[in-house]
């Protein structure tokens, strides 16, 4: 699933992209990605639209429209925002949504399984509605604090990745850049968060933002099906020190690294760099 670093691409294509655009013509061609409201209402609240900004809250694109609403993308596991140059171009397969700009562009997104959601409405019908969700701390902005992590996860008994993943406490962050986070920590994504010391949950509150910076210089990870707006992949999973590398030796010792499964999810780590 793309995470912060990849949706922050995502995003910061966008902005260059489409802000001040408007939306002319609105082709919904599959309706199960369209959340909220009914796929009639959204093609029509869309059309004719200014898009004003886009802005980014975890792995959630919203982009602030003229009319008051907020177009809401989250891309799932297999989501793709494109823009093309003409509306003449070839389709993706699993094309479902094409939107017309008054550039002549067209911005599409497609979704092979369809886990992905488009949202459109004001932030407090989106929340009413329960389609767009509590959501936590983003750890690229200024409210992301030592304060506010060191009480996350004094308070929990849960293992470190899963305390990580759960986007109600710091939103943004996935699979795989928590395995990366707590390799660059030194501290075991196994542990529970109540045991860990000052010194690791420090050491893993420093270690967020220089992951996820470095994933978003590289424009993300194409460990799968994540590609940007121009469709090209990102760079990061050549640089990845953990992640997907189970039973492989350690970058840094040679230590072959534990493969293990934390909340559902493949997680790996090596057993002497990491405590």
């Amino acid at each position: 699933m793309p995470e912060l670093p990849e949706v922050e691409t995502v995003a910061r294509d966008l902005r260059g992209a489409v802000v001040g655009r408007t939306i002319g013509h609105v082709d919904v061609l599959h309706g199960g990605v369209i959340r909220f409201p009914l796929p009639e209402a959204f093609a029509a609240g869309l059309t004719g639209a200014r898009i004003e900004a886009v802005d980014r809250i975890g792995k959630f694109i919203l982009c602030p429209l003229d009319t008051g609403d907020e177009l809401v993308i989250h891309l799932g596991m297999t989501g793709h925002v494109l823009v093309v140059a003409s509306p003449s171009e070839p389709l993706a397969p699993h094309t479902h949504l094409r939107c017309g700009l008054d550039d002549g562009r067209e911005l599409r997104y497609d979704d092979v399984r369809r886990f992905g959601r488009l949202l459109l409405g004001t932030r407090e019908e989106l929340r009413a509605a329960r389609a767009l969700p509590p959501l936590g701390v983003d750890p690229m902005t200024s409210e992301f604090t030592f304060a506010q992590l060191d009480a996350l996860l004094r308070r929990t008994t849960r293992m470190l990745k899963a305390a990580l993943l759960d986007q109600g406490g710091v939103a943004g962050l996935g699979n795989i850049y928590v395995d990366e986070v707590c390799f660059l920590a030194g501290v075991r994504p196994t542990r529970r968060c109540h045991r860990l010391t000052r010194r690791e949950r420090q050491a893993i509150f420093d270690a967020i933002p220089v992951i996820l910076r470095k994933a978003i210089d590289a424009r993300g990870s194409s460990v799968d099906d994540y590609r940007d707006v121009w469709n090209a992949q990102g760079s990061m999973q050549e640089r990845l020190q953990v992640y997907g590398r189970g039973g492989q030796p350690c970058f840094r010792c040679g230590t072959v690294l534990t493969r293990t499964v934390v909340g559902g999810r493949t997680t790996v780590y090596c057993p002497r760099c990491q405590r």
